[in-house]
């Protein structure tokens, strides 16, 4: 065997190695993602008009909507019977923050846990504007970086002002739908009585996406559980819910 035929075997036998371990070392993240219904992030607002009592209302709505036994149910009614689930805050174009790492949420315990992280987390950030555009594009960022896998993929955002720092919301919310994103919302309608119009106008998106509208902080934690319900069953048409 002439030198040239050994060298060029020896390649072909290096190659094959390499491309045995390329296909192990990524094969093993899908193999090791967890199957789940959905994978959700909510995102909290926490801009300037958001003092720490209506911020402290927010925070303990989402606490009891992960411990009352309706969304425990919910969940348990999908195929995975489990949704993945993180939180984050937000306020201007480049202020978000993720609080709360991705969460497998399929019974009461990881449900009560879940819940006890969000009463944990403390808030980070206070004001700079309201950029719900820019709480879009940073949602969007966290779904390659869950360790679980689902067909549904959606963003909910609560706020109470329409979006006034950043690129236009319509821009944000139209790339992650199509990027096989949806978008759900939550305002609160204590400062601008029609923001579930606009929410429902130019926030919202994709399959199935729909508004829940809170009158006032103080019915946050209603509107939220309500939310998560709806959110959890997968509608099929938007909505505009009061």
């Amino acid at each position: 065997m002439t030198y040239g035929l050994i060298h060029r075997c020896a390649l072909i036998r290096r190659a094959g190695r390499w491309a045995l371990m390329f296909a192990l070392f990524t094969a093993a993240p899908a193999a090791a993602q967890t199957a789940v219904d959905l994978q959700l992030v909510l995102a909290v607002d926490a801009s300037g008009s958001v003092d720490q009592v209506r911020f402290d209302l927010q925070k303990r709505g989402y606490v009891a909507a992960f411990r009352h036994p309706r969304v425990l149910q919910a969940i348990r009614s999908g195929a995975s019977q489990a949704i993945a689930v993180t939180m984050a805050q937000w306020t201007g174009p480049m202020l978000q923050v993720q609080v709360v790492g991705w969460t497998l949420v399929g019974d009461a315990d990881t449900a009560g846990a879940f819940a006890s992280a969000i009463e944990a987390a403390p808030r980070q950030l206070f004001g700079g504007g309201t950029s719900i555009s820019g709480a879009i594009d940073y949602a969007t960022t966290l779904f390659p970086k869950s360790p679980f896998r689902g067909a549904r993929r959606v963003i909910d955002i609560s706020g109470d002002g329409s979006n006034n720092r950043g690129r236009p919301v319509t821009l944000a919310r139209d790339e992650a739908v199509a990027a096989g994103v949806g978008i759900n919302g939550l305002p609160i309608l204590a400062l601008e009585p029609d923001l579930d119009r606009y929410y429902y106008d130019s926030v919202i998106g994709g399959p199935g996406a729909f508004v829940v509208a809170a009158q006032n902080y103080e019915t946050f934690a209603d509107a939220i559980l309500k939310k998560l319900i709806t959110e959890i069953a997968a509608n099929e048409r938007p909505r505009l819910l009061r």
